[in-house]
């Protein structure tokens, strides 16, 4: 597997069509969830907020302890685990439709629990492609994996709106179950075996191995500030979660198709750009081409709070273009370099940190958004993100082997 397409090699294929299935049923449920709820159920504004803490609790709560037993555990039976008992979970749900028993409650439950099987199986996830391709193609198979999820980004939510519409809600969701059998099913045919890392150290109680991981993720000064740029990455990028249909619609005067274009550009520039995140490491060095890549992305945010008049449209849609093009390729090089430098036996533990990290602000962010909005208008909203991330960027250069570093041997 030194050379050629990785997706001519078994093992990866089957990881990354499951995973591809698997994804795109999950946007098609997470569509249909809500028009269940809102259209099937009633749900007003608070049960639609409480569908939405149940979700991110799964994550915040389970996320940690979730990394401690993963680096205990062989990765592929973990995620063949979570996959049976995430499709188990939402098979009740179109069950409960058919039996006209379905309630909020039962959507409040399925949302928990399937978000905290998803931090084992992320934890997992993550941490699997070691095991199945060598180092130097490790940038390789996560730009490959990371354009099957923009696929399935882009083509998920509007399936899952056509499905709803064409077969109901509760079929949707069954659809979504079905996927995660098949993600099972695909993992299970995997041939290649995990061998324990010999340098690992005893168990501890899972608390200290938590602390351990957290520890190592702060004392480990490339990925250190990978972290700390990731948080304030995703801490401003949900202000453009909260505000951008409001910018785009009513403080630019946009169409809603225009503003659609925009937001499917942005997927369509990662699923481009994912698959060069390799040859851009092999090309400029991984440091390099992380830091550069995100920087680039940074620098061309600043159309979005200038965007005005006929211009409008064209500054919005760079910077989702090209510019979340450029920061996929600074986030799959990202991705790589945890699994070159943690080891073995923590990078659970490091991928779960730094999951529960970006999901623990995301809603800090959303609301920090809508409350500058609020008091001082939507562009200064918009203007505060986009200061934000670039000076997160610029944590980037705080003092580490990063931005010399060409490979990770």
């Amino acid at each position: 597997m030194r050379s050629g397409s990785l997706w001519r090699h078994g093992d990866f294929r089957l990881l990354g069509i499951g995973q591809g299935v698997s994804a795109l049923g999950t946007w098609v449920s997470s569509t249909a969830l809500q028009v269940m709820a809102i259209v099937t159920l009633g749900a007003g504004p608070l049960e639609m907020g409480v569908l939405a803490v149940c979700s991110s609790a799964g994550i915040l709560v389970v996320g940690p302890i979730a990394g401690a037993w993963v680096d205990r555990l062989h990765r592929r039976p973990v995620m063949i685990a979570t996959d049976i008992g995430r499709a188990a979970i939402l098979a009740t749900i179109p069950l409960a439709a058919l039996l006209g028993v379905l309630r909020i409650e039962l959507l409040y439950i399925a949302a928990l629990g399937t978000a905290s099987l998803s931090s084992f199986f992320e934890a997992a996830y993550r941490s699997y492609p070691p095991v199945l391709v060598p180092r130097g193609r490790l940038a390789d198979a996560n730009g490959s994996l990371a354009a099957v999820s923009s696929a399935a980004e882009i083509t998920g939510p509007p399936l899952g709106g056509a499905l709803v519409q064409l077969l109901s809600a509760p079929i949707a969701v069954a659809l979504d179950a079905l996927s995660f059998v098949i993600s099972a099913v695909s993992l299970a045919f995997i041939g290649a075996r995990e061998s324990k890392d010999a340098a690992a150290p005893p168990r501890e109680p899972i608390l200290r191995e938590i602390a351990q991981g957290i520890a190592f993720l702060a004392r480990e000064p490339s990925l250190r500030v990978i972290a700390l740029s990731g948080v304030a990455s995703a801490l401003f990028g949900n202000f453009y979660g909260a505000l951008y249909m409001l910018y785009g619609l009513d403080e630019l005067g946009l169409s809603p198709v225009l503003v659609g274009i925009t937001v499917a550009a942005g997927g369509v520039g990662s699923l481009v750009a994912a698959p060069l995140a390799g040859r851009a490491a092999r090309r400029w060095g991984i440091g390099p081409a992380l830091i550069g890549g995100r920087l680039a992305a940074a620098v061309l945010g600043f159309l979005m709070p200038l965007a005005a008049g006929p211009t409008a449209f064209l500054f919005l849609l760079i910077p989702q273009l090209i510019g979340d093009g450029l920061a996929t390729i600074s986030i799959v090089n990202a991705v790589t370099l945890r699994q070159l430098l943690s080891p073995s036996y923590m990078l659970g533990r490091v991928n779960a940190t730094l999951h529960v990290l970006a999901f623990g602000v995301g809603p800090l962010g959303a609301l920090m958004g809508a409350a500058i909005a609020e008091a001082y208008g939507i562009r200064a909203a918009i203007w505060v993100a986009t200061v934000g991330i670039f000076a997160g960027t610029l944590v980037l250069f705080l003092p580490s082997p990063l931005l010399r570093m060409r490979e990770v041997r």
